[in-house]
């Protein structure tokens, strides 16, 4: 006998158990076709989930992204659908960071306007998925034109958040420029908009709109988690400006927009390259804690154009609670990992031992190596950043699905990057392979 779940989480679970990979837009067809199965059947769709809410207090994984754009700025869809699609892919937490903005206050779009920045079935789907009653249309006061109302968050996120299932998080990316170069931080889990705060330099103006952050969550006491965006994009950020800004913990070690140059050039390292790098001196001659590393997707398009699709890149986090609160104090810790594609079942770094374990979770058929890299002081040198040497060296590979990695001394930390023999299922660069990226540890401060 039929479920009375909603069809289309119960696709999304079948989805999820056979191990298949469904774009946007093949998600939103076979939501229509089983629904309307359904309803020939005469069974009643609720709107609920193929799975229990978790309802627990055990500490767990949750998988969330953490930049992604909608009509709002400069995305090509209603943010209702995006965050329905997260949702149905398995996501228990969506941050929508468009540009300067907060999904807040009444703000209506011009239909041709939003068909010739997505396509012709764009307001179709929409109507399709949520109702006539829910699309609200009307022409324009002043020119005739014909608009529909972008919703904003705290309307739509009713339809779509369930406790211990899936949350939504109000979220900016703050974009700057400096030096005709851009400038971009996202600010998660914000009470209100905050605008750009400029500066004369790349790094002044990094450090001018973490300042302005830092004072919004403590004005507003509330656990807000600011993280530098694409350093590679316009090549606007250097490992000396993202060591600088010290009380800058978090940068995107991976984000899945194919135009923010992930993997350099002949005159710029690649963001792995620049993260151990940027880390080399933080531990070393500064004698900061280093900055970490998150996934996202950077999303905009999402009908099948050629650009930032969903579902590249995200980030796990160890949390007793779905909530922005105890998601964000965790990732302040160190206690999650970033991923394109491989899936962690535990990290951990003992302390006593001085030994950093990784265990996969494996699917059936894909083999995996892990990668210890660090940087390793010169005992001969007296400490300073330039003495340095040996930067994000290989000091461990292993095979297969458990890996440990015990310190000896002379690393100034240590970190895990490990890697599937599975192409990534939408790649943003060449060759792309499934990977996941563990935290440094083990640096002293």
């Amino acid at each position: 006998m039929l479920s009375t779940r909603c069809a289309d989480h119960a696709l999304a679970s079948v989805a999820t158990t056979t191990n298949e990979s469904f774009s946007f837009e093949t998600i939103q067809t076979m939501n229509r076709l089983f629904c309307f199965i359904i309803a020939t059947l005469g069974v009643f769709p609720l709107i609920s989930v193929a799975a229990e809410p978790v309802m627990d207090d055990q500490v767990r994984w949750w998988k969330g992204n953490l930049h992604t754009h909608s009509l709002w700025s400069d995305g090509d869809e209603f943010p209702e659908m995006i965050a329905d699609w997260y949702r149905q892919q398995g996501y228990q937490f969506l941050a929508l960071t468009d540009h300067n903005v907060l999904s807040e206050g009444m703000r209506w779009m011009g239909v041709t306007k939003i068909v010739a920045r997505s396509d012709d079935g764009v307001v179709g789907r929409y109507r399709d998925r949520f109702g006539d009653h829910w699309v609200e249309s009307r022409a324009n006061p002043e020119t005739g034109d014909q608009e529909i109302r972008l919703k904003p968050l705290d309307e739509f996120r009713h339809l779509l958040e369930e406790r211990g299932r899936f949350i939504m998080i109000p979220a900016e990316e703050i974009s700057d420029r400096s030096e005709g170069k851009p400038v971009h931080i996202n600010a998660t889990n914000l009470a209100e908009v905050i605008a750009p705060a400029g500066g004369a330099t790349v790094r002044e103006a990094m450090q001018n709109n973490l300042r302005i952050i830092l004072e919004h969550e403590k004005a507003h006491g509330r656990e807000v988690l600011p993280h530098i965006n694409h350093p590679n994009f316009g090549y606007a950020m250097t490992a000396e400006d993202l060591a600088a800004v010290a009380s800058e913990r978090f940068f995107e070690v991976y984000n899945g927009h194919p135009g923010v140059n992930h993997l350099g050039d002949k005159d710029h390292p690649g963001i792995e390259q620049m993260w151990d790098q940027i880390n080399a001196i933080r531990c070393g001659a500064a004698g900061i804690a280093p900055i970490m590393g998150l996934a996202t997707d950077d999303s905009h398009e999402y009908h099948g154009k050629p650009g930032s699709r969903p579902g590249r890149g995200w980030v796990m986090v160890r949390s007793r609670f779905l909530t922005p609160e105890h998601l964000i104090q965790a990732m302040k810790r160190g206690d999650f990992y970033a991923s394109s594609g491989v899936s962690l079942a535990d990290v951990s770094f003992d302390e006593s031992t001085r030994t950093l374990s990784v265990d996969i979770q494996a699917e059936i058929g894909a083999a995996y190596r892990t990668d210890f890299i660090a940087t390793l002081r010169d005992e001969s040198a007296e400490g300073n950043a330039a003495d340095l040497h040996k930067i994000g060296v290989v000091v461990d590979s292993q095979e297969g699905t458990t890996a440990k990695y015990q310190m000896t001394g002379n690393e100034l930390y240590v970190r895990a990057v490990v890697t599937s023999d599975r192409p990534h299922v939408d790649p943003s660069f060449p060759d792309q392979l499934q990977q996941a990226w563990t935290q440094p540890v083990g640096w002293k401060q």
